[in-house]
Formats: C-alpha cells, structure tokens, sequence
C-alpha cells in the first residue's frame, strides 16, 4: 500500500478497531482517544522512513479518575481483540526499546495501545496537570518538544467532557510575559555570543567560529518559531519547521550563508542578516516597544553584531509579573539544558529548573571580552 501518515492511521485504528472493541466490552464507558505520545508523525513529518521505528498502529486511551480502576481491564480487552494486522501493517510490534515494524509481524508482543488516567498521564508527561492550572514554574519546567508533542497530534474522541480538548488549549502558548521572558533569554544567549565568531575568525579559528556561528543559528531559528507562536521542536525537526514559516525562506538562505563554506566576511554578512531579519520578528510580537536593531562594530573590533541584548532589555523592561522579574534571565529549561536525558524526562526536568529559581542572579555582560 502507499504511504499512510501516521496521525491518519492511528484515526483509522481507533475508529475501525479500538472504538468497536470499547463499545462492544464496555458500554456507557467515557473515555478519550488520540495519539499525543511523541513521534514525528505528532508534527506532520512522518514519511516512508519513519516506518522503520516505532511507528505504526498506535494510539492512547484516557479515562477520568473515577474509572482509573479500569484501565487493566480496558487494556486487556484491547489485547484479546486486536487483528493481527491492520491495512496490512502489524498491530503488535517486537519487545525492543526500539520498535521495528517490520521485523514484528504477528509474532511481536505488545501492541500500541496505552490506556492512562488523564490527569496521571499529564503529570507523567510533564510533571503538572494542565487541567488544573499552567504555573510560571510549570511553564519554565517544560521542554518546547513536549509542549509541541502535546498540543499537536490529534484527538479522535473526546468523551471527558471535552477534558483533553481543554487541557490542550490551556497549553496552546505562553502567557505574555512567559513569552517576553523566553524571548529575552533566547536574545541573552546571543548577546552573549554575537561577538565570538568573528574574533575566532581572527585568530585563523575556522572550525572554532563556524561552531560558534552554529549555535547562533539554532537560537535564532528557535527564536523565530518562539515570535511566531510556534512549539520548536527537537533539533532533528529544527529546520524543516522553521524553514515552513511564512516569510522563513530569505532568513534559511542567509542563515546557510553564515553555516557556509565561505570566508568569514561572508559568513559575517549572513550571519548580521538573519540576525536583523529575525529581530524585527520579535519587534512584530508587539511584546515590547520596537528596538529596530541594526548591526553595528563590536566597541573598537572588525567584526559586526547586533547587540542583541537591547531586543533582550526592551522585552524584559515590558515583564510586570514578579515572579517572573525576580528570576534570573534564564529562561527555560530546554534554553539552559540540552541533554536528552533530562529533556524527555518530565521529573528530572522539573528538578533542574526549580534548582534554578535563584533571585538576585544576574546574565553575564555580553560585552565581557
């Protein structure tokens, strides 16, 4: 068969095989469906070779607290009905950390139906239950991939009194100034480092600036997608969802300039032309006063950068919560950690960003030389 997009799939799973299983066994049951757990498909990004790992007929079932008890009974049935393939593909995948479809076949051992207590299944995903209320701290705590994973997806029943629904919209973006403080970390970290490539340049450091230039690179993409209200994903994903924005494609050709094979005048050019093109986004937010930041010499030296932590100050000046104005301009926590470990693990991300929470802590001078 043609290549069926995994959110479509698991639609199809859920309507042609799940549903019938849960209103044969378990009729009058309130539950929710969707497929919200992680995958490229979440994004729209599947293509033939996702088929290879852990892709496939999967999907998560909720129900509410009072109905918790029945989750091993709800699991069990599921277990006992599923076809052995469904439009051709396998419904039970091999007993590896990494699911390969194709080498499951019929003799895999677990198939891809979860079942979940809705509240319980948000706090496991993100340390917090949005259906309750979103903190400052449980916004700083949460990776972006998460947010992005969590909000995107698809919902195929939502028999909670639209409880998922509702809790997907309470994490649809930040409240303003969780917006502006992101932002302005997101433009601190490169104040801080606007000025390196050029002096590694300098010194006949090639490799040296080009890593450095691609660390700006990546905070500026991200801090496209943050002006433009999208989740930024994971870096595997990075570039094709910011290269999707309206109005991204002349930032990726300057932005391929300064990751290019040229010399560091013509990396610098392109570098300085993102840098502008992606400040007058956030000026577009309205979150602040307009900085209209042009690129400049940094103090006495041969080599041009933004200056980028005006755009930091005007968005930080705008914060009037304060909370938010006590801590220090950090951000969150996937801006100051970048390990997988701690990222895909909602406890051990939300103990590094409360072990963060210290007032009185100021941001490096990005002047520093």
């Amino acid at each position: 068969m043609s290549f069926l997009p995994g959110l479509e799939l698991s639609r199809r799973f859920h309507t042609e095989v799940v549903a019938p299983v849960i209103r044969r066994n378990f009729a009058g049951l309130r539950y929710a469906a969707g497929r919200l757990d992680g995958g490229s498909e979440l994004l729209g990004l599947d293509t033939p070779r996702s088929t290879d790992h852990d892709w496939g007929c999967r999907l998560q079932l909720f129900v509410g607290p009072a109905d918790a008890h029945r989750v091993p009974e709800l699991l069990a049935a599921v277990d006992a009905a599923l076809p052995a393939r469904f439009l051709g593909l396998p419904t039970r995948f091999a007993d590896a950390e990494d699911v390969l479809l194709g080498l499951a076949g019929e003799d895999g051992v677990r198939h891809g139906v979860t079942a979940h207590e809705l509240g319980g299944w948000f706090h496991g995903r993100l340390s917090f239950d949005p259906m309750r209320t979103v903190s400052t701290p449980d916004w700083l705590a949460t990776p972006t991939q998460r947010l992005a994973e969590v909000t995107g997806g698809a919902v195929f029943h939502d028999g909670l009194d639209g409880s998922l629904t509702r809790a997907r919209a309470a994490l649809r973006w930040y409240p303003d100034d969780v917006w502006r403080h992101v932002l302005a970390a997101a433009w601190t970290r490169v104040a801080q480092a606007e000025h390196l490539p050029g002096r590694c340049a300098e010194v006949g450091d090639e490799v040296g600036s080009r890593v450095v230039t691609a660390g700006i690179v990546r905070d500026l993409m991200r801090i496209g997608l943050l002006t433009r209200r999208r989740w930024p994903p994971y870096d595997k994903w990075l570039g094709t969802v910011f290269g999707r924005l309206p109005g991204a494609a002349p930032i990726t050709a300057v932005l391929a300039d300064a990751l290019g094979p040229g010399d560091w005048l013509w990396r610098q050019a392109g570098l300085v032309r993102a840098l502008e093109a992606v400040a007058a986004w956030t000026d577009d937010t309205g979150l602040a006063a307009p900085v209209r930041a042009r690129a400049a010499p940094f103090h006495t030296r041969p080599f041009l950068v933004l200056h980028a932590d005006r755009v930091a100050a005007a968005l930080r000046a705008e914060i009037t919560d304060a909370e938010l104005r006590a801590r220090p301009l950090i951000g969150a926590i996937d801006q100051v950690v970048h390990s997988v470990d701690v990222l895909t693990h909602a406890e051990r991300a939300r103990r590094v960003a409360d072990a963060l929470e210290v007032e009185g802590v100021h941001p490096p001078d990005p002047n520093e030389r």
